[in-house]
């Protein structure tokens, strides 16, 4: 069996500033059709910064979907034509006021695969310097560091439920603890 969708008319149902919306009627392994749903965003890239004492620095932040306050590492979405790469360096600088000597790519993940396209790049910043944040306006964040042994055991002890800082933190900790 080819396991293969074929779309055969697209509808857009929302264009917004994060993601747009479209609603699709794909042929199916079967040749029935089936419809879709599908969220299309530019992506993301976040970045795992760890300074030379083993730290990172992770940012606590107020997530409406869910109401609360989560634990993250610095994150933020791509803008068209821009690189992931240079993503994750600004984004660092914004969330953090940091700035790194070496930024490490550590792949990508899929997060939510079964109705949006977003696709979120990891890095891990070594040799950090520090100024200061350059939030957006409507962007508050408190930055929070420590051992990288304790942000896996958060993320180990289901402390921290964001999928990228969870992946992110455990690429980090495998690699630098080989």
């Amino acid at each position: 069996m080819v396991l293969k969708e074929k779309p055969i008319e697209i509808e857009e149902i929302f264009k917004g500033k994060v993601f747009d919306v479209t609603l699709e009627k794909a042929e199916i392994e079967n040749g029935q059709t089936a419809m879709r749903e599908l969220v299309h965003h530019n992506g993301g890239v976040c970045v795992v910064p760890v300074d030379e004492d083993g730290n990172v620095y992770m940012v606590k932040q107020f997530r409406y979907p869910f109401k609360e306050v989560l634990l993250e590492v610095p994150a933020g979405k791509l803008e068209k034509g821009e690189s992931h790469k240079e993503c994750g360096i600004r984004e660092l600088r914004e969330e953090i006021g940091a700035t790194a000597e070496s930024v490490e790519y550590l792949g990508f993940i899929y997060p939510t695969v079964a109705y949006d396209t977003e696709i979120i790049h990891m890095y891990l910043a070594k040799g950090l310097s520090f100024g200061e944040q350059d939030l957006d306006d409507d962007e508050f964040v408190d930055i929070v560091k420590m051992p990288l042994s304790e942000a896996f055991k958060l993320v180990m002890d289901n402390k921290i439920p964001d999928a990228k800082t969870q992946a992110a933190i455990l690429k980090t900790y495998v690699l630098l603890n080989k």
